[in-house]
């Protein structure tokens, strides 16, 4: 219980509904009780009428005697029929204050993990498989509602019923009680030993789970990879050796949860057939009647269906356990971005950015991408950083848009720490196009509008023209309310890219960043995008990642990378001049370009 313990916030959220719940269940469970009562006093009614009957036989009011047993009789079943229907209503009322808290609670615990998800930094996900967090917040969050919702109902309903039904037995015999309940130490430590074993091999189930989910979301994604080297068959033998794993793990759960119920219904057997042997005695020797009888084996079938559930109940909590440690561990994973600026400084950025012996290693793998670099990108101007695969072109970029804290130096915009600038206002005035180009499954307007939903259509029709996109959207039948595929999979790389320079640029950032945005366009698209640059970033500080070299577009400076260092910087002509790293990437450029 340690790990549900988590949940306990949620019960005091829904405290009321849980309290009202609670007494529902009382309530019910205290008709439930009285019927037993009745039915004694009716059986031992009809033996001491019968009797009295008897005994009357032939005289003159015997048949008015046997009309008035008739109509008692008929009192007390019509009484048994009303507690019956009583108990059935508030049944009614306890599972809608405990069952519709369970789905509330369910609710806010998925959008509670769904807002720690966002929280949390690129470090996170690399880390972790999109499968795996999507089992968490699905499978898992099912599996602890299954706790919130039956378990506690039935826990709730299981303590109340044997408390009532304890005290109406004891009330009749505490000797026969007694005797009933032998069978209750020998079911307290199956319970304890078999939940056990549930919470071992459910936590085993759940982690093979994530397991088949990565797996597919894997094969799914990289579906074009998987076809074009015909692997579906290599794919599908390995997805049938962890469904197979799977499919033992959950087998050996469900023997042991089959074991536990006809456990159950022996013990209650043997309660029953120790209360007969006993109450017949007592019957003998005249300590209680033919109705206690009844009453009593009553009581024992009345706690028949909730002492069984105790197996069912002891894994779901057990399986809610492991499911709920499994989101624990997401959920106790502590952002490595932490905005600490309040909105304090969430001023209009002029685009003045300083980069002070900055060094950043990875933590995951511990390559060190940048390596003490300095520089001054003052606003407004246009700057172009070169480099080889691996340089640090990209992680510098991240660096800029805080997806990463540097380790060493110091990040200031408009002369304060990229600290001190509040996250969302900093990232807000970005336009950044990061290398991966990423599309939501939605319309194409939607995806270039991203960043305001207010946008109007015209807007965003004009800025696909700017990037060259416009004509390629227009020529799809249902033109910007074209829904693409997940990740922008009905589109071309050229396209995604336009589209998502589109939703960069939309928004007038006052700084601008693209990383390599450009490789799948061609010369003539690129001749336009690159002549719309040079107009619209004339008042914004600009900065291009790139692997090629971009002679038509005025950069101020371009700063040369290499294993993270910064190595050359100047302009277009300066760097030539100098004959190193820059003029290097160029020949290759202008002799690839020549081939072609």
């Amino acid at each position: 219980m340690r790990e549900l313990a988590f949940l306990n916030k949620f019960f005091w959220k829904y405290r009321w509904r849980f309290v009202m719940g609670v007494l529902f269940v009382a309530i019910s469970n205290y008709f439930r009780v009285l019927q037993p009562k009745i039915i004694r006093q009716a059986l031992d009614l009809v033996v001491d009428d019968v009797a009295a009957y008897n005994y009357l036989d032939g005289l003159a009011y015997a048949d008015t005697f046997y009309v008035n047993v008739a109509y008692n009789l008929l009192y007390f079943g019509l009484l048994c029929i009303l507690f019956a229907v009583l108990m059935g209503l508030f049944m009614y009322f306890m599972r809608q204050t405990l069952i519709v808290m369970s789905r509330l609670i369910e609710f806010d615990l998925k959008n509670v993990i769904y807002r720690h998800y966002q929280a949390l930094g690129l470090d996170f996900y690399k880390r972790n498989n999109t499968g795996d967090m999507m089992a968490r917040i699905t499978e898992d969050v099912s599996k602890v509602r299954m706790y919130l919702g039956p378990a506690v109902m039935y826990s709730v309903n299981l303590t109340v019923l044997c408390v009532m039904v304890i005290y109406s037995m004891i009330q009749v015999s505490p000797t026969l009680t007694l005797y009933a309940l032998i069978p209750l130490p020998i079911l307290s430590i199956s319970i304890y030993y078999v939940t056990s074993i549930i919470n071992q091999k459910s936590e085993r189930i759940q982690a093979q789970l994530s397991v088949l989910n990565s797996l597919s979301q894997e094969v799914y994604s990289g579906i074009r990879v998987v076809k074009s080297y015909v692997q579906e068959k290599a794919m599908g033998r390995y997805f049938e050796e962890q469904t197979e794993d799977f499919k033992e793990k959950s087998l050996s759960l469900a023997r042991v949860n089959a074991f536990f119920g006809p456990l159950m219904i022996i013990l209650i057997g043997a309660s029953t057939i120790i209360t007969l042997y006993v109450s017949g005695i007592l019957m003998f020797n005249g300590q209680i009647s033919a109705g206690n009888i009844a009453e009593f084996i009553i009581y024992i079938n009345m706690l028949t269906w909730p002492v069984t559930s105790i197996g069912w109940v002891a894994s779901i909590i057990q399986s809610a356990a492991a499911s709920q440690k499994r989101i624990n561990e997401f959920l106790n994973e502590d952002p490595s971005i932490i905005n600490t600026s309040s909105n304090e400084n969430s001023t209009t950025l002029r685009g003045d950015i300083i980069c002070n012996n900055i060094t950043f290693t990875y933590p995951d793998t511990g390559i060190k991408a940048i390596d003490s670099f300095s520089f001054h990108f003052e606003a407004k101007k246009k700057y172009a950083i070169v480099g080889k695969t691996g340089s640090g072109k990209t992680t510098l970029a991240d660096l800029l848009v805080r997806t990463y804290d540097i380790q060493q130096g110091d990040i200031q915009f408009d002369g304060y720490p990229i600290q001190s600038h509040d996250l969302n206002s900093l990232r807000q005035q970005i336009g950044y196009v990061p290398q991966d180009v990423f599309l939501f499954s939605d319309t194409i307007a939607r995806n270039i509008g991203f960043a305001d939903d207010t946008l109007a259509q015209s807007t965003i029709e004009n800025m696909a023209k700017h990037t060259a996109v416009y004509d390629d959207i227009m020529s799809f039948k249902d033109g910007f309310d074209t829904i693409i595929g997940e990740r922008g999979v009905t589109l071309s790389g050229g396209q995604k890219q336009r589209i998502s320079i589109a939703r960069a640029l939309i928004k007038d950032p006052n700084i601008i960043l693209l990383d390599d945005c450009l490789s799948a366009v061609d010369t003539k698209t690129e001749a336009k995008i690159v002549g719309y640059l040079n107009e619209a970033l004339g008042d914004k500080t600009t900065i291009i990642i790139t692997h090629r070299l971009y002679s038509s577009l005025n950069f101020d400076k371009i700063l040369v990378l290499d294993q993270g260092k910064l190595v050359e910087v100047g302009t277009h002509e300066e760097l030539l001049s100098q004959h190193g790293l820059y003029y290097e990437i160029y020949e290759k450029q202008l002799m690839e370009e020549e081939k072609a």
